[in-house]
């Protein structure tokens, strides 16, 4: 051992060229598994610059500044609710699955769960929900709320987690039960974490929301889809370029909010 050791720091150079042939073989295979066509993508420039074309100028009409409006709001909507259904029902699992609170069989359930969740599509979610409520704005809802808890459960976990073991061991010498060790010495320690997190998927649930408006689950989504549906890509136009300008705001606002919330 050693020996292999002394070799290792003698000729490191070795590592980086097997590092670097195997990201060369690996990035091979990818290119070679798509079957890439190089002149096929130098050809479709024409249809690019013709399909952009088709976008401008944005159609400014008082109508679709209405209807845009009005359909952010109701995304907005989703998001704040999904967010707070996802958020709700991930802390318990995300306190199931951790290492340093919970039993094994109890981590093992609770990480399948988070890995089955997140195995599934938000496309398939929403139209998993239109189906059994129906279309408009409760579907994309609920379907954001089951689809946050796949990805906040495994970010709560990571923070519970990374908490100072000492202060969970001192509780237990006291006699603490698990709810007791999670309450007081798990929950003050990850709350700021765990509300930045929040703020993140937020914003990340905008963006899925205009998504599943595409199936019919209401929202800014349905009527971009409506709109690109009828050829009217001019108004499609109006409404991602709102969309860009209210996501980049929210993204502000939510980066300071999450800076106050690392300073606590």
């Amino acid at each position: 051992m050693k020996n292999l050791s002394r070799f290792w720091k003698r000729f490191s150079w070795v590592s980086h060229l097997l590092m670097a042939c195997i990201v060369i073989i690996v990035y091979g295979w990818a290119l070679q598994g798509l079957k890439v066509d190089f002149q096929l993508l130098k050809d479709s420039w024409f249809h690019i610059i013709d399909f952009v074309s088709r976008l401008f100028p944005p159609n400014t009409s008082w109508d679709i500044l209405y209807k845009t409006a009005k359909a952010l709001v109701e995304t907005v909507q989703m998001s704040v609710l999904g967010t707070t259904i996802g958020a709700l029902l991930s802390l318990p699992i995300a306190v199931a699955s951790a290492r340093n609170v919970a039993p094994v069989w109890l981590r093992w359930l609770a990480n399948f769960l988070q890995n089955a969740v997140r195995s599934v599509p938000s496309i398939i979610l929403g139209l998993l929900f239109v189906a059994a409520t129906g279309l408009g704005p409760l579907a994309g809802t609920l379907a954001l709320g089951i689809y946050t808890i796949g990805y906040l459960a495994k970010f709560y976990q990571q923070a519970i987690e990374a908490v100072d073991p000492r202060s969970i061991e001192s509780l237990q010498v006291a006699g603490a039960s698990r709810l007791q060790v999670a309450q007081y010495g798990l929950l003050p320690q990850v709350l700021p974490l765990m509300l930045g997190y929040t703020l993140w998927m937020f914003e990340y649930n905008i963006r899925a929301a205009s998504v599943l408006g595409a199936v019919g689950a209401g929202g800014f989504g349905f009527e971009l889809k409506s709109y690109i549906d009828g050829f009217e890509y001019t108004k499609a136009t109006t409404m991602i370029l709102i969309l860009c300008v209210v996501v980049t705001i929210i993204d502000a606002l939510s980066s300071k909010l999450r800076q106050r919330l690392d300073s606590m």
